[in-house]
């Protein structure tokens, strides 16, 4: 599917399905696994991440034939750190208390591995029109991708859905998955459904003679 990658719709897709940054690249682990204890602030977190995506990949591509080789690492951090500024700043004034149980990991979208790899590999070699294709399916595969596996620890690790109760009072919590152990294990099973579903979308068709 890379050849599609020249529109904005392959682009797009490419984010959300083929190279998912979580469930296919494997990168930005770190908050991955640190806020999806809870749907609700992996939502954040990932419309977060979205919001610096598109914004810097668009800047990146419309400076990019006025950025030097030699210094485009420096200015790739100051145009990403500037929009994790400007993000931190809504939240907090607009959303006090996802902000306040973000906490870290919103300065930390600055090295978010997503964010800088789409900088070098994507956005600094393409058009401002691919650029915010692939921030905007990358940071929406992103949000995608650690919705559900926090939507998973919750349900099972807590019995709730953003805060609602879906299990009935009965049910006892798997404890265990909203632990940082149970952030791996639950990604890894995820990973291993989605490898599956992978294989067979992929697989070649038999022809019939």
């Amino acid at each position: 599917m890379a050849e599609k990658k020249n529109t904005f719709f392959g682009a797009l897709l490419n984010g959300l399905l083929f190279e998912n940054p979580t469930f296919v690249l494997m990168v930005g682990m770190c908050p991955t696994l640190a806020v999806t204890t809870a749907a609700s602030n992996a939502i954040g977190m990932g419309l977060s991440t979205t919001v610096v995506l598109v914004c810097s990949n668009l800047f990146i591509s419309l400076l990019r034939n006025l950025i030097s080789e030699k210094i485009r690492i420096p200015a790739f951090i100051v145009v990403i750190a500037s929009f994790v500024t400007m993000v931190e700043m809504a939240l907090k004034a607009y959303l006090p208390d996802l902000s306040a149980t973000l906490g870290l990991y919103i300065p930390l979208i600055v090295v978010n591995c997503i964010i800088f790899a789409r900088a070098e590999a994507f956005a600094f070699k393409n058009g401002p029109i691919l650029a915010l294709g692939d921030g905007l399916g990358m940071g929406l595969g992103f949000t995608a991708a650690i919705t559900v596996l926090a939507s998973v620890r919750e349900i099972f690790g807590s019995g709730t859905l953003f805060g609602i109760n879906v299990m009935g009072e009965g049910y006892r919590p798997m404890s265990l998955l909203t632990a940082p152990a149970g952030g791996f294990l639950t990604l890894g099973v995820l990973l291993i459904i989605v490898n599956m579903i992978r294989k067979k979308l992929t697989r070649p068709t038999r022809s019939i003679s």
